[in-house]
């Protein structure tokens, strides 16, 4: 017997009839004959209406008291599901995520898993229950309730998945499988079979949706296989695997775009020793990541230095920038947030050097400004204007033959 953690996303259990359904497919498993415990999301957009809710209540929500009226999302959705399940023959169990032993350290919001103590899940499973768990959330090490951030409940299945020892962590969302590119802006797009752990974080990281940036972290460290497939259709989606395990290595693996960032220069920056941490270390300490870094060349002992960070942390960071301008003698600031990110991953880059000439040519040819560029091993960014950011990733997937499969075998891009 198998056992198999599944993850239903908000979508999935939107309405009634939407849990109806995913009680039908869970105990379709479980009549397969696997043991199954399921994460379940908050239905639809109940998070964002209790986001609102408390805005109306309170012009800054206490964090402690914001993780608590959050997590009463999931635990709606935890509840309907198990009484669904019990109507349909089978014994079903919900769990809170403090009582499926979530763990976290102590930071509302955004707590980090540190460890999971999953003996009550085990014990029911083990006595034939399906067990159903509220994902997002824990409890910390100082026992209070917390939330895990957006995309939590992607990170509470694949802890889940790695304590019990799973065979499998499914991910069910309302796409059918991760793609060369967003299906919505690229009609081209094509489903991948299979993708890294590697090329996958890549991808999460720099605006691909389908799957949390820390869900993937971790099941790469805990060595929990993924696959990532519709709620609404029963075909196989893609599997994320270690890329030893990739049996059809491709030279780009897909295209991932990010509207989500601003862009800030720090201009006429003194060129000396110590001033770029300088200039770093108070937005760390503020707890905003800066993303993508580029220092022109010094002329007469200045250089402007520009980098990217989420839009959304912009106005935390404005006060501090006007701060240490000052404190490094620079001339000033400048912001710009109608800005995107478009990012190309692919483990094959490594040995096909041709890759990011394919990316820029493209661009220019249809007259696309890149603003700052960023790469790794197997990863090529651009920041370009927002306004190019749809035209920006159908040309490039066009001039890399996304949709027919370039494998490494291939005499070039």
């Amino acid at each position: 017997m198998s056992l198999v953690v599944q993850k239903y996303g908000g979508t999935s259990v939107g309405d009634p009839e939407r849990i109806r359904r995913v009680a039908q497919r869970v105990v379709e498993t479980a009549e397969g004959g696997d043991a199954v415990c399921v994460v379940v999301s908050a239905m639809g957009h109940t998070t964002d209406e209790l986001i609102e809710l408390a805005a109306q209540v309170s012009r800054d929500p206490h964090p402690r008291e914001m993780d608590m009226l959050l997590t009463a999302g999931e635990r709606i959705s935890m509840a309907l599901l198990s009484m669904a399940i019990n109507d349909l023959g089978h014994n079903a169990v919900s769990f809170t995520g403090s009582q499926a032993g979530i763990v976290t350290d102590t930071t509302h919001g955004k707590a980090k898993i540190v460890e999971v103590r999953s003996a009550r899940v085990r014990e029911a499973l083990e006595e034939g229950k399906i067990a159903i768990v509220a994902g997002f959330q824990g409890v910390s090490t100082a026992r209070d309730v917390t939330t895990l951030g957006r995309g939590g409940s992607d990170t509470t299945a694949v802890a889940m998945a790695a304590a019990l020892e799973a065979d499998v962590c499914e991910i069910y969302t309302d796409v059918d499988g991760v793609y060369t590119a967003d299906p919505r802006l690229v009609p081209g797009a094509r489903k991948l079979r299979q993708v890294s752990f590697e090329e996958m974080l890549d991808l999460s990281a720099n605006g691909a949706g389908v799957l949390a940036l820390r869900s993937v972290e971790y099941a790469r460290t805990h060595g929990v296989k993924l696959h990532v497939r519709s709620s609404f259709k029963p075909d196989e989606g893609t599997w994320v695997v270690k890329e030893e395990d990739v049996l059809e290595q491709a030279i780009v693996s897909g295209i991932a775009h990010d509207t989500g960032e601003a862009k800030v220069t720090i201009r006429a920056v003194p060129d000396r020793p110590g001033v770029a941490g300088r200039t770093f270390r108070p937005l760390a300490e503020a707890g905003i990541n800066v993303d993508m870094i580029v220092q022109n060349t010094s002329v007469a002992g200045l250089a402007d230095i520009s980098f990217t960070l989420p839009e959304s942390d912009l106005a935390r960071a404005e006060p501090i920038l006007e701060q240490l301008a000052r404190a490094i003698d620079a001339e000033g600031f400048t912001c710009e947030r109608e800005i995107a990110k478009v990012s190309v991953v692919g483990a094959g880059m490594r040995s096909n050097p041709g890759v990011a000439a394919a990316i820029f040519e493209a661009l220019a040819d249809e007259g696309i400004n890149i603003e700052i560029i960023s790469t790794s091993s197997i990863r090529v960014s651009c920041v370009v204007p927002a306004r190019d950011a749809e035209r920006a990733v159908n040309v490039i997937h066009e001039r890399l033959r996304l949709a027919d499969n370039v494998l490494l075998q291939a005499d070039g891009v």
